[in-house]
């Protein structure tokens, strides 16, 4: 099908774009000599999960035991749930999931941050009867105050405990600073995460001292993935949004005077087909309303082929989304969109948008003169509990 006979709103994956920002994480993790592990939560889909674990991906990450679930479902051999399970219900799937990956020759691993969610999933464990320890890794806090152990001392009582328990094996620390991600200066952000790398270097002494040795360090996110590499203390990557990419990351700078990428190394891969249902002198109202993309990190981007946009989007609601042509100079910059004209938005916050949609439209030969190629099922959309 050619993109003109595409309905809208949909959402639309140009799969040429995302290839090459899959080449280029790749590329950056084997040059720096770190494993790359990219978070599901963006994409949610097994197909795609898969597809980087093709490119060398160490397997996926996951928030939600139903996501992890769901990925291993489609196939997937090697998830980290990088968050905590505490819910005496969850932590019986988790076992159920850890038992028959294990058995399918695979691996799950999980996040924890006390002792409560230690001894839980020990239990778990043992009254499912899964034959081998589960790796676990403890979070830490490095700076964001949303969830981990405090970093040094308590982190090593955790380990501590963690030891104790025949059904469990310490891997390492989760150390996700995610509030760092979208500062949008880049000096800023550097300053911060030198803060947070100060505290993981930290912890990792003082486990070395204690006797713990060979532990990963996994973390990092789109907007500080180069960072952390850089480091020298994080041996896995997971950052999830450059697959896509979206309008607010477009606007995180790069670290002045650095060689390291950031997120505007990427591509836009994921878009909002829409159409304009009416217009008027001033404005046009398109069909893509807060129902197809989430808003949290700003409002869309009218795609205008990488160029600075014709147009801006204003709110129009749960369905309705308002163009108007940007005024520079005091003249409009464009005339307004005509009635049944085709736009393409960039989502302000990718994760959340992929979640209001049941699947990709998998595009190739770009937005202008592309057909599609394949619908991409999003498996673990709503996959919440």
């Amino acid at each position: 099908m050619p993109l003109t006979e595409l309905d809208t709103p949909t959402l639309v994956l140009d799969l040429d774009a995302m290839e090459r920002n899959i080449q280029r994480m790749a590329q950056f993790a084997a040059a720096h000599g770190v494993q790359w592990r990219p978070h599901a939560k963006l994409h949610k889909s097994a197909r795609i999960a898969q597809r980087l674990v093709a490119a060398g991906a160490s397997g996926c990450c996951v928030q939600k035991v139903a996501e992890a679930q769901a990925m291993a479902a489609g196939g997937v051999r090697d998830i980290y749930i990088s968050n905590q399970v505490l819910a005496p219900q969850k932590l019986q799937r988790v076992a159920a999931l850890a038992r028959q990956l294990q058995q399918q020759g695979g691996r799950l691993a999980l996040a924890v941050d006390s002792a409560q969610g230690v001894a839980g999933l020990a239990q778990a464990l043992q009254g499912a009867g899964v034959p081998q320890a589960v790796e676990v890794f403890i979070e830490i806090d490095i700076g964001q105050h949303r969830a981990g152990v405090g970093p040094g001392a308590p982190a090593v009582a955790l380990a501590q405990n963690i030891v104790r328990q025949r059904q469990l094996r310490l891997a390492g620390l989760h150390a996700y600073h995610g509030g760092a991600q979208h500062i949008e200066d880049g000096s800023q952000r550097a300053a911060a995460m030198q803060a947070a790398y100060a505290l993981v270097r930290q912890t990792l002494e003082q486990l070395h001292a204690a006797g713990f040795t060979d532990l990963a360090v996994t973390g990092a996110g789109t907007g500080t993935f180069a960072l952390e590499a850089a480091s020298g203390l994080y041996t896995e990557l997971q950052p999830g949004s450059f697959l896509c990419m979206d309008a607010h990351y477009a606007r995180v700078q790069p670290v002045p005077q650095s060689p390291l990428p950031g997120p505007t190394h990427f591509e836009h891969a994921l878009f909002i087909k829409t159409q304009v249902l009416s217009s008027c002198a001033t404005h046009a109202v398109v069909d893509a309303g807060h129902k197809s993309h989430a808003i949290d990190s700003g409002l869309p981007m009218v795609w205008n082929q990488g160029q600075p946009p014709l147009y801006e989007f204003r709110n129009g609601g749960d369905e309705h989304g308002i163009v108007a042509p940007r005024v520079l100079h005091g003249a409009l910059h464009a005339p307004v969109p005509a009635l049944g004209q085709a736009l393409w938005l960039v989502p302000g916050h990718c994760d959340p948008t992929v979640n209001l949609h049941d699947a990709f439209v998998g595009i190739r030969g770009g937005l202008e003169q592309g057909v599609v190629q394949e619908i991409i099922p999003i498996d673990a959309r709503g996959a919440l509990w």
